[in-house]
């Protein structure tokens, strides 16, 4: 069944000849029509489109191209990154049916590597949100429980590639918004170091965070896909001249032996579902028993990362949706000839923006205004400079830092809806990496009461290669005593009604 292989796999199929592009896609459009009614991850598929791009894949392999490892593997595409032959709406009302007149550099490497793109996922408004439930359009849901959220905002990537509607998927993680998802989902989910990925052509929420990263079910099909959209891009000021790590290579590594995993200090207690925690330590048990080197470290200044995130995301998220103004694009409401720019302008973001990007704009509006910058903002970024220096003393120490990716297992839809502090704690232990740029992944490591439970593993700046090699690592010894992918034990749930 093509929908269950991997993407090395399907990539190794295509370049023998034993299948067709337009063949893979099919089978996995018609996986899609079949179950994504009950899961809810894409907002637009286009099969005509996903069609014409396999097909031209497979005259560019007849005419004896050199095409890279994934050239006509199906990829998800979060709605956040610009696509010319698409849609895109960042999950927000205020875009709804804009189609962008250039593709972000993610989306034009996807292509040019022979991806096929089957679509859109669903996400929260403007990457506001850890459940998806803050889209504009519908929640998506958690193949493992439909009842369930798939985290988010890349919620609905997360959903697509663990419901088998494609090997693989694109996000973006300002927050947590790739590893948490992946976490309650039980696949695979990477945020590359900051700048080592390209934003041009991202809708931005929060400029000095937002990192584009690839989710997949397994560590070497994350590194092929992170591979193939990442290094330098002359459009994006903030992306890193250095090469891409060798994140395959260290994925097909997979070894542990010698390296110094710190556990750190502050990620454990209270707030910590018990299965949760169970799963962890059982982890860094796996890890010592390969030949790792496992010590305890401190991170004072962790304590401070969720509320110092919670003034710089929304201040930055205040000047970046400044732009949605009525007057050049998207929506527009109210002008009737009689009324002022400024009022059609409110009139449109009254109804174009959902009730959680209004919370954060006017949090990050106080925290700019004038007599509350240096108290709060400011504040906020000496807080960034502090936990900066603690994964540098950290890493003096050790190969890489591991925890739990989330402190629960996903949670029921609607259970936090009215309770935004409960929502933001769901990214207690990712938001760390995103305020210094180090790269992090969750890797599955069990379940907890039957739903999946992730760990993460972060690195320096530029370390992408030791996550993977780490993570490969995990899951190659969890697959030897499960038996097989975490992934295979999820209960039959979404199937074809």
């Amino acid at each position: 069944m093509l929908v269950r292989k991997s993407a090395a796999e399907l990539g190794a199929l295509l370049a023998a000849g034993e299948v067709s592009a337009v063949e893979v896609a099919e089978a996995h459009l018609d996986r899609i029509a079949a179950v994504d009614g009950q899961v809810n991850a894409f907002l637009h598929v286009d099969r005509d489109t996903t069609l014409a791009q396999a097909r031209r894949v497979d005259e560019r392999r007849a005419a004896g191209e050199d095409l890279g490892p994934l050239a006509g593997v199906p990829v998800a595409h979060k709605d956040v990154f610009t696509t010319k032959d698409m849609p895109t709406t960042a999950g927000s009302k205020i875009l709804e049916g804009w189609r962008p007149p250039y593709d972000a550099t993610v989306t034009a490497r996807l292509r040019e590597a022979g991806l096929v793109i089957l679509g859109k996922t669903n996400m929260d408004e403007f990457a506001m949100g850890s459940s998806t439930e803050n889209s504009a359009y519908f929640t998506s849901r958690n193949p493992w429980d439909l009842e369930r959220v798939p985290g988010g905002s890349s919620g609905g990537s997360s959903a697509a590639v663990a419901a088998y509607e494609a090997p693989l998927s694109t996000g973006t993680d300002t927050g947590g918004s790739i590893r948490q998802p992946a976490a309650v989902t039980g696949i695979v989910g990477m945020k590359p170091t900051y700048g080592g990925s390209s934003r041009y052509g991202v809708i931005a929420f929060a400029s000095s965070l937002d990192t584009p990263g690839p989710f997949a079910r397994n560590v070497l099909d994350a590194a092929l896909l992170h591979e193939a959209f990442s290094g330098h891009d002359a459009m994006d000021s903030t992306s890193v001249s250095e090469a891409v790590p060798p994140v395959v290579e260290a994925a097909r590594r997979a070894d542990v032996n010698g390296l110094r995993v710190g556990v750190v200090k502050e990620f454990a207690g209270d707030g910590y579902q018990p299965g949760v925690s169970a799963r962890f330590t059982e982890a860094v048990e796996l890890l010592e028993s390969l030949g790792a080197k496992v010590v305890e470290v401190s991170c004072p200044n962790f304590t401070y990362a969720l509320p110092a995130y919670y003034l710089i995301a929304p201040s930055e998220c205040s000047s970046n949706l400044a732009r949605f103004d009525a007057m050049r694009y998207g929506l527009r409401v109210g002008d009737d000839g009689a009324r002022s720019a400024e009022e059609v302008m409110a009139l449109t973001r009254a109804e174009g923006f959902g009730p959680e990007v209004k919370r954060r704009i006017m949090l990050g509006t106080y925290a700019l205004s004038s007599g509350y910058y240096d108290a709060y903002y400011g504040k906020a970024q000496q807080v960034r400079t502090l936990i900066k220096r603690d994964f540098e003393a950290a890493f003096e120490q050790v190969d890489v830092l591991v925890s739990p990716t989330t402190p629960t297992t996903a949670f029921p839809i609607g259970e936090r809806a009215d309770d935004p502090i409960a929502m933001y704690l769901a990214d207690l232990c990712t938001i760390p990496a995103n305020l210094t740029g180090n790269a992090a992944i969750s890797v599955p490591c069990g379940l907890a009461d039957g739903l999946p439970v992730g760990l993460q593993i972060m690195a320096p700046v530029l370390g992408d290669d030791r996550v993977y090699r780490v993570g490969a690592a995990v899951e190659r010894a969890l697959e030897d005593r499960w038996n097989g992918p975490l992934l295979a034990k999820a209960p039959e749930l979404v199937e074809a009604k």
